[in-house]
Order: C-alpha cells, then structure tokens, then sequence
C-alpha cells in the first residue's frame, strides 16, 4: 500500500558520449568539469556537451516541469477526469474524446500519479505539522463485484476451465467524522506481486506462519507430497491445477480484508497526529480486530475509545421517515415535561443522554474469587436523534467509560455516527462507473455486473482520484458555510478545482 501510493521521479539512463569517447565514465554529476553547458532545451531542461566528443544532451524534463511530456493527447486530460468523475463508462467516454481504451487506462494512470503529488504537498505536509486534540475516525467497508476476465492469449476451446464470474472486492474507507475528510481508501487486492512461493516450501504450514498468508485462496504454491505426507497426488494436482488456472485470469490477488484494514489504520496512524482516538464503525469483526491490534496501547491508556453504530438498512424510506418525524415529537414532549425552554433539539438530546447515563452502562462488573473486573455488556442503546433516510440507530461502546462522567458521556454520543464515510461510499456509486450498483437484467432473473470493473488497480485509482476531488475540490453547506472537508479540517484555506491537481498549479 505503501509502493502503490508513492510517486518517484523515472530514472533515465542518459547517453553523454559517443561511442569510444575516452570520458565516457563522466557524466554532469559526478564531473561537471568534462561539459559545456549549452543554454536550455525548449522544455526548459539544461543541456550538456561532452569536451571531448563534443555530443550534446539535454535532461528529461521531471513531472514537476511538465505536465505533457510523454503524454499523448494531452489536451483532453481536463475532460477526461470530469467525465471520470462523472460516472460517464469508459466505451463512451472513447467515444467523446476520440481515444482508444489503452490511451484511456493510460489517462486514468497519468492522473492519479497527479493526485498523489498533490496529496504529498496539500495533505501529508500539512499534516505533519498540526496536533489534533482529538480524532474522530469512522470506519467502514463497501463490496463491489469484479469482473474476472482471462488474459490476452488465454481464451478460446482450449481453456474450458472457468473461475468463478464474479469475486466479491472489498474497499476500506476512514473519514473524519466532524469534517468529513477521508483519509484513506484502499481495495483489498494487490496488483503487483511475487509470487515466490515455489521457494518457501509453505504448502503445509499453519496460515499464521506463511509469508503470503494475506491472500486467502492463494497463500501458497503445492508442492508434491513426499513418502510421509498425507496428502494424496491426486489432491496435490488439483491444488495445482486451480493455481495455474488462476494465472490464465487478470493479474494480482485479493487481500483478506484484515490484514488491508491494519495497514490502512496503521498508515493513518502515521500520518494523523492525535493525542486521543475516537473511532466508529459496525459490529464488522475485520475492523474490531484491526483498530484493537494498531491502537493496543491508546485503548489500554484510555486515549481510544471505540463505538458501535448499526442502522436497520431493511427500513423502507416511509419507516424511516416516520422514525424521524417521531423522534423530533419525542424530544420536544420531553423537554415539556421536565420544563426544559429550548428549540434546540441538539440541546434536548443531550440533556436526555446524560439523564439517561446516571443509570445505564455499556459495562458490567464480573467478580471472581480473586478480584472485580470490568467486561462490555452489550448493552446498546438508540440515539435521540434519528436521520430522514434511515431513521433511529443504535449505537454502543465497547471500551471502558468508566473513568467519565454521565455529561462527557453523552458528549461523546452525540458525536456517534457513520455519515462521513456513507456519504463517501455513496460518491463512489454514484460517481464511478466501474463501482456502480449493479443493474437488474433484462429478464429480471438476476443482478448484472456489466459495467463492473475488471482490474482492481484500476479502481484504487479511480477512487484516489475521486477521494483528492472529494477532499479538497467538493464544497458542502453545514452550519451556515459552504466549505470542503480540507477546509473544515484545518489543512488549507481554500477550494480547489481539477485543473489545480492535474496541473499543480
């Protein structure tokens, strides 16, 4: 995750003499003494000339000189990430642009290497030097279905063994839950591996002992049984055959979602400075067990505190409407009872939670022969203020709140919910073709996958874009101003548009 979210500068192999010259080992960096310098090319790259052979070259131009230099069609690059954006499928967006799939991939790549550029000097500089008090993360999973296609050359009669049509990609997405930024989004595959374990021998180890055990279905390579193994050969070339089956498809290997989740949080753990942790997600265990293995010592500390919030998704917009409307009547008629004068139903809100927390706890005190502890109870409860499109929901804590009162309890309830990151997962349905819901077929027997993407590199780069468009270009109303969660989060001070990443201007 690191490698892939990384930019570096192409190493140009320059050729600074011709052939026999006898200075052919000096080169403008390490004998500056053996060249002319002869003015700038029209790119604005110094230009050298050998004192002996007398052979002129001019530098490559880097990615911060230019932004067309080895770039076909150049002049579409700002049409073409609103069109991305835009939800618009890669057929008709060739069709637009006049341009062929391959010039289309190589766009998508051109303009998430700018995206990543853009991050390093507008999101992993400024966060370098802000602290914050306290970091609300929310923390949530969405699936989209992949569509497994063979490689080139490995189609035909001659291949009649199928995989599976579809395989289920997870995509792991962290947002602030005040401001709404997203801090990472990543899919769960990894494009670019080694499959070397045709010398690590691990076919019968434990999957906690395997080097690759992070690709579930794939985490080693069969090797044939010896005199006293158990496996049979029969066996053994099955195992086999699924392997080499599974090269003749697209390249890479799905990621179980664990083991992207502890990375994904570890990275936001090495970027975000906080001196306390507040995270909100669903009862998914990947992202318990993740945010209790990278945050071992903040939760010990009590500096984490981890909650729960689950929303009934089999609610039909009519229900949920009616919970809200409900809801509203609920804590009015509460504040009349108890001759609360305020309109504020924030305010009533949390005057309830914290009279409701003189009496309920998320924990239960278990004495044994030796000592009392303290363990979670399960012991949920529904938030006072209920949504228009999914009504009530219930949240939870599954950390110790003993140490707090009933007030800074119901001040960190307030703050329970999943809306950052719903919304982002939304911004990817809607606004990426190759993640959209699926559509129903024709004769309404099922679900069609037809404009699923079917490389998952693509869509890391897809939503990388759409994440640093989201972030720093997309501007929301809450509390009276229209600002984007770059904005809200304190990196910057103003909007940016596409134009500002594809050109770092």
């Amino acid at each position: 995750m690191v490698r892939i979210n990384s930019v570096h500068n192409k190493e140009e192999d320059y050729e600074f003499h011709k052939s026999g010259c006898i200075a052919e080992d000096f080169t403008p960096f390490n004998e500056p003494e053996g060249f002319y310098k002869q003015g700038k090319s029209r790119l604005g790259m110094q230009r050298y000339q050998c004192k002996v052979c007398k052979k002129k070259t001019a530098l490559t131009p880097d990615r911060k000189r230019s932004t067309t230099y080895n770039q076909k069609r150049s002049d579409v690059h700002h049409l073409f990430a609103k069109l991305l954006l835009s939800r618009t499928p890669v057929t008709r967006t060739c069709e637009i642009l006049e341009i062929g799939r391959r010039t289309y991939y190589d766009k998508l790549e051109f303009l998430y290497r700018r995206c990543l550029e853009f991050l390093e000097r507008h999101e992993t500089k400024p966060l370098q030097k802000v602290t914050f008090k306290e970091m609300w993360l929310s923390t949530d999973k969405m699936i989209y279905f992949l569509n497994n296609v063979r490689q080139k050359g490995m189609g035909g009669s001659r291949y009649n063994e199928v995989e599976e049509s579809q395989f289920p990609t997870h995509v792991v997405v962290s947002a602030d839950v005040l401001s709404r930024y997203v801090f990472r989004s990543d899919v769960a595959y990894d494009w670019d591996i080694a499959l070397d374990t045709v010398l690590q021998r691990e076919d019968h180890l434990n999957e906690f002992a395997k080097k690759y055990a992070r690709y579930p279905r794939y985490s080693h390579y069969p090797m044939p049984p010896s005199k006293n193994d158990t496996q049979s050969v029969s066996r053994y070339f099955e195992e086999l055959a699924q392997i080499e089956r599974r090269m003749k498809y697209i390249d890479g290997l799905h990621v179980g979602s664990t083991y992207t989740t502890v990375a994904h949080l570890w990275l936001i753990k090495q970027l975000v400075n906080a001196t306390e942790w507040r995270f909100v997600t669903d009862e998914d265990s990947s992202l318990i067990t993740s945010i209790n293995r990278v945050f071992t010592k903040e939760i010990r500390l009590s500096d984490a505190h981890r909650f729960l919030c689950q929303t009934d998704k089999t609610k039909t917009r009519k229900q949920a409407r009616e919970e809200f409307v409900q809801a509203r009547i609920d804590l009015n008629h509460w504040g009349e009872m108890r001759g609360i004068e305020t309109n504020s139903l924030r305010k009533l809100a949390f005057l309830q939670l914290q009279e409701l927390f003189t009496h309920h706890h998320f924990y239960k005190k278990v004495s044994t022969a030796s000592r009392t502890h303290l363990e979670y109870a399960d012991n949920p409860i529904l938030h006072p203020l209920a949504t228009i499109d999914r009504g009530l929901r219930s949240i939870d804590c599954t950390t110790n709140l003993s140490s707090l009162d009933p007030k800074d309890i119901a001040a960190l309830m307030m703050n329970v919910n999943d809306n950052a990151t719903n919304t982002f997962i939304q911004q990817i349905r809607r606004r990426l073709s190759i993640l959209e819901r699926p559509l129903t077929t024709a004769r309404g027997d099922g679900k069609s996958y037809i404009y699923s993407n079917f490389n998952p590199k693509y869509a890391q780069m897809a939503i990388t874009i759409l994440r640093t468009y989201y972030n720093f270009c997309f501007a929301f109303k809450s509390n009276g101003t229209r600002e984007t969660p770059a904005q809200r989060l304190g990196i910057t001070d103003k909007k940016f548009d596409l134009k500002d990443i594809i050109y770092l201007r």
